[in-house]
Parts: structure tokens; C-alpha cells; sequence
């Protein structure tokens, strides 16, 4: 087996279009691919798929119950509470500041885990190790 790199994240959502919504408008994932019951979202790196949990499964419980966490990297994580906080998204815990950065943890609309990551590295760009000890609990 050669594993390249991660080419996307599926998440199984209730409901497709609210997830979309969620995802491309208020956190402003851009749309690369869209079908009628899958959505591909982001520019580079891995890509975050949507599909609805009815099309494979029965959607149960949240991630803060199974430990999904989705990680994005932020230039400022204080300015991207506030903006999300403005439009009505749920801090699941506000800022923590540590070693390697500032860290928030917010709800989407099926109560998975987005963990905001803001890196104090000089090469803050390269950096993706930076969740350590970033739990969302």
C-alpha cells in the first residue's frame, strides 16, 4: 500500500443542503464538485465530502459522542469566533490559548466538532501538527 496523502473527509450529514450551506456560506469552503446527493468542498489538501446519512446509514448520536473532529487552520481565530458567533453558530468552547497557538471548538449543524487552529509558528502556513493538545473536551 502507498498512501499518497488524505484526498477527502466524508461526513454523513442530515441534511444535505443545511450542511452545504453551512460549509460554503458561513465557514466559506468554495464548492468543487456537486452532485445530487454528494458534495466535494475546498481548494487543496484534503477535501470535505458531504452526503446524506439516510443514502448509507442512520444518522446517530454526534461527534462530541464519537469523536469526530474536523480540523481547519485560521490567520485569526478571534476574528473567526466572532464572525461565526454573529451568525448564529454554536461555540462549543471558546478560545484556549497554547504553546502552539490559539484554539476554538464550534458545532456545525449536525454537532460535529470543527476545531478553528490558529498556529504562533513562523511557519504557521505549513504547520498541521499543531492540534496537539488541542483536545476538543
Amino acid at each position: 500500500m502507498n498512501v499518497k496523502k488524505v484526498g477527502n473527509v466524508i461526513l454523513a450529514v442530515k441534511d444535505l443542503d443545511k450542511s452545504v450551506q453551512f460549509y460554503n456560506e458561513i465557514i466559506g469552503l468554495p464548492i468543487r464538485n456537486q452532485r445530487r446527493s454528494w458534495v466535494d468542498l475546498g481548494t487543496s489538501g484534503a477535501l470535505l465530502s458531504l452526503h446524506p446519512a439516510s443514502l448509507t446509514a442512520q444518522h446517530i448520536g454526534s461527534s462530541i459522542e464519537n469523536g469526530i473532529t474536523i480540523g481547519f487552520l485560521v490567520g485569526d481565530v478571534k476574528s473567526a469566533v466572532a464572525e461565526l458567533r454573529e451568525k448564529g453558530v454554536t461555540i462549543h468552547r471558546d478560545i484556549v490559548e497554547k504553546d502552539a497557538g490559539k484554539n476554538a471548538v464550534i458545532l456545525d449543524p449536525d454537532e460535529y466538532l470543527i476545531s478553528l487552529f490558529e498556529p504562533v509558528f513562523e511557519d504557521k502556513d505549513q504547520q498541521t501538527g499543531g492540534y496537539q493538545g488541542f483536545t476538543p473536551a
